[in-house]
């Protein structure tokens, strides 16, 4: 079964594999010249697909076209190669030029998932018993386009993470000059007020102790992308919490 329609999987892929390296079909190194031919970049690219919109783990999207180790190694590959981040980007401009990027008003909101498998970044969770999960620090645009996140230990507070997160406009080009940064009331100090006025940009942060409906708020864009990200779906290119910005899945 697809797991999206050929007229999206196609171009998707005709761009995807623009960004591959030309790679033999078979191991030219081979000791006896005979290794078995290299599993078909479409058939993985299509694979992690299948992982990303139905939530099955590698083993159960496994079938004899491709085993989950291929999966697994073929992702890493990619990943160390870059080819995702080069995605991501090409997808935002795409996006941008198409639909259009509102950057005036952005929100930045943290939030805490599991993290069974552990990780580099999983910490000590302070909302499930100790046990493993992740922080991630989220920002948004206008419409809830994500446009880039960090990764932290789940005992981490949200604040902190904001200056990374932030770092992260650097990689959309030209920006407005009038930014407005949506906050709730866990970025209310000093230290966020500060950071906000060196980088040029507005806050709008809302006041510990009093209650804002948040449909009062540009807040709301934030929370609805989290809410998307946090479904039980297996991310087929940050697997475990490592420290990896890829388009396509914000969880």
């Amino acid at each position: 079964m697809p797991a999206v329609p050929s007229w999206l999987s196609d171009p998707l892929w005709d761009q995807f594999a623009a960004l591959l390296p030309a790679r033999p079909a078979v191991d030219p190194t081979h000791p006896l010249g005979c290794h078995r031919r290299r599993v078909a970049d479409r058939i993985v690219f299509d694979k992690l697909l299948q992982v990303l919109r139905f939530g099955c783990s590698y083993q159960g999207i496994a079938d004899p076209t491709c085993s989950a180790t291929t999966i697994r190694n073929r992702r890493d590959e990619w990943i160390h190669l870059g080819v995702f981040a080069q995605l991501k980007k090409i997808v935002l401009d795409a996006y941008d030029r198409i639909v259009g990027l509102l950057l005036n008003d952005l929100a930045v909101d943290g939030c805490i998932t599991k993290a069974p498998g552990g990780g580099e970044v999983a910490g000590r969770s302070p909302v499930d018993r100790g046990k493993q999960g992740m922080k991630r620090s989220l920002m948004v645009e206008a419409h809830g386009i994500p446009l880039g996140r960090v990764l932290a230990g789940a005992n981490r507070h949200d604040s902190p993470l904001l200056k990374p997160t932030l770092d992260r406009l650097d990689d959309l080009g030209p920006l407005p000059e009038d930014i407005t940064v949506h906050l709730d009331a866990g970025y209310d100090s000093a230290a966020t007020r500060t950071l906000l006025h060196t980088r040029g940009l507005t806050g709008k942060i809302a006041r510990k102790g009093v209650k804002t409906p948040i449909q009062a708020t540009r807040r709301w864009h934030v929370e609805r992308t989290k809410c998307a990200a946090r479904r039980s779906v297996v991310s087929p290119v940050q697997l475990g919490g490592t420290r990896r910005e890829v388009p396509g899945s914000a969880g």
